[in-house]
This record gives structure tokens, sequence and C-alpha cells, in this order.
């Protein structure tokens, strides 16, 4: 019986890879602020496929959050052969104008507890030769974000790191995969005040359910990179045919407010 540790399992693709795997007949360990949302899903899954479900209510933007959401999944003997690292946010406007405070909270949760996680639960993953981990990157990996600066920064962050240490347990018998969506019906768009942006009003967007079944599949097959879309996969490929300089008007372009 595998198990998967979950981050950002309350909502969006985070909850969607939850029903996934419980699904597959994996138990699972769930982590984010909400527990009350997360016991609600765990007797859901407990009921609908027989598996366990450990929850754990934690803020990772804490210091010292992933070590010590570590530190019980090892008291209760649960090893993890998953690691999905979804847990994330954003925020929208002009940088020097932004909460600074928040950007802390960004940067904390979607660059530091992700490499904590990654680096405590590889070890272990490293010592049995076996495991897989996903990484939720984003599009916006691909280029600097006028108006969303920190964020886009964050995940050009977990898109590098992601790739470089999947090469260096490549002969281990793990993987490592960067799971880059576009925009998606999550609640990320409401939660980085992005709704009213040219690149999200009035658009069609993905469902997080297949997003979350994108990467799980991109995940199982060992992919390094997962881009979900083929207009995404184009446009995240072609800045590098670009100048920095056009990329960055571009999705400057992109970024701002509808008229």
């Amino acid at each position: 019986m595998a198990t998967a540790l979950i981050t950002g399992a309350s909502n969006g693709i985070g909850l969607e890879l939850a029903k996934i795997h419980a699904a597959k007949g994996d138990d699972l360990v769930l982590v984010a602020r909400n527990k009350q949302k997360l016991d609600e899903l765990k007797s859901e899954l407990e009921a609908a496929h027989k598996v366990k479900v450990c929850t754990i209510g934690k803020d990772l933007s804490l210091p010292n959050a992933a070590k010590e959401v570590y530190d019980e999944t090892t008291r209760q003997h649960i090893r993890i052969d998953y690691l999905i690292n979804n847990a994330g946010f954003g925020d929208f406007g002009m940088f020097a104008e932004t909460d600074w405070n928040k950007e802390l909270q960004m940067i904390n949760l979607n660059i530091t507890a992700l490499t904590h996680f990654t680096k405590l639960y590889l070890q272990d993953m490293v010592k049995r030769r076996s495991g897989r981990i996903m990484n939720v990157a984003s599009t916006a990996a691909f280029q600097p974000g006028p108006t969303m600066s920190v964020y886009c920064a964050t995940k050009a962050y977990v898109l590098s790191f992601s790739e470089a240490v999947n090469n260096e347990v490549s002969d281990k018998g793990i993987t490592i995969t960067a799971l880059c969506p576009g925009p998606t019906e999550s609640g990320f768009q409401a939660a980085a005040a992005q709704e009213e942006s040219k690149i999200v009003k009035g658009k069609k967007m993905p469902s997080a359910k297949a997003v979350a079944e994108f990467g799980y599949r991109a995940m199982i097959s060992g992919k390094t990179i997962a881009i979900h879309g083929m207009m995404n996969a184009i446009l995240a490929n072609s800045v590098r045919f670009m100048p920095r300089l056009l990329v960055v008007k571009v999705t400057r372009n992109l970024l701002d407010k509808a008229q």
C-alpha cells in the first residue's frame, strides 16, 4: 500500500489529487491550514475508498512547518511514497505597492516549505531507492511577470529546482515532476486578486480536476516537466525564441486588467 502526502489539499488541484490517489487505493497524508476541511475530506475518502487518511492542519508559511509535518509522519511510522508539493498562492499588483508581509509568506510557502519538504522526504526515498515527487510550478515559471513579479519568480525557482534535483536522483529510482498549469478553475485567481486580468477575465479555464489528472499521469510516467494544455505548452516554449524585453512586455499586457 502506497501513501501520498499532499500539501494544499483542502481545495483546488490538491483536493482533486487527493481524490485521484484515494481512488487508486493509496493512503493519504493531507496537509493544509484548514483542518476542518481536511477532516471532512478524510471522512469522504475513507468511506468511499477504504483508505487511511491522516490530516495535519498546518500553516506551511511558518518557519519549520515542513519539519514538523515530517516529524509527525515519522512518529506515526508513515512511509511517504508520493510527495506532492501543491500548496502555494500568488498576489497581483505593482511590487512597489504590494504588501511585503504577504510576499514573505508567499516566498516561505512557494519556495522554502516546498524545498524543505523535498529535502526531508527525498533523503528517505534515496535510502529506499524509490519514490515520486511532484512540485506544482506554473506556466508563470517560464517568464518574468510584471504585476505578479514575486509569484512568477517563485515558480521559476520551483521549475529550475525540480529539474536540477531530478537529474541528481535519476539513477536512484526516483523521479521529480514539475507540473506547470496555466490559469485553472481552482480559486487561485480570487486569492491572488487576478480575476480582472486579461489572461483570466472572460476566459474558459480548465478545471482543477483535469489539471490534477494530467499531473498524476505525468508523475506516474516520470515526466520531468508537465505543461497542461497545448496552447500553454506552445506559449511557454516560445519565449525561448523571443527577446527578453519583448517577453516581459507581452506578459505585462496579458496580466494587466481588462478594460
